[in-house]
């Protein structure tokens, strides 16, 4: 179908395996995966060694790369000073009692983010 693999391949599950398929479907010599997905227990990923040395590569991205202690004062300064607007995200406000219409929500596909007020 792609004739000999694709050109990028990501996996953004979390599965070792699909890790593991993911780097299997990119092209032999240049093909290159991206790990974008957390496996929850660390599991070892197992790849072809002579793929890797024919040009295949992997690259992991925790964060899309952010720099927690570089970016995030810089993102709340924008925020702040209202360059970046993530108030549209918060779909929702409830207060503690009202923790599971939260999940509901979450399960129903209707909500983005909730914000939860324990003194309301």
């Amino acid at each position: 179908m792609t004739g000999g693999g694709v050109d990028y391949s990501f996996e953004c599950i979390g599965l070792a395996s699909l890790m593991e398929e993911a780097f299997n479907s990119s092209r032999t010599g240049s093909g290159k995966t991206v790990i974008l997905g957390m496996e929850k227990n660390a599991s070892p990923i197992s790849l072809d060694s002579r793929a890797i040395l024919r040009g295949r590569s992997v690259h992991g991205s925790l964060f899309g790369g952010l720099k927690p202690k570089l970016d995030i004062p810089i993102l709340v300064d924008r925020y702040l000073k209202k360059e970046l607007n993530l108030d549209g995200f918060i779909t929702h406000e409830i207060s503690f009692e009202e923790i599971n219409k939260a999940f509901d929500l979450l399960v129903e596909g209707n909500s983005i983010r909730c914000i939860m007020w324990m003194d309301k």
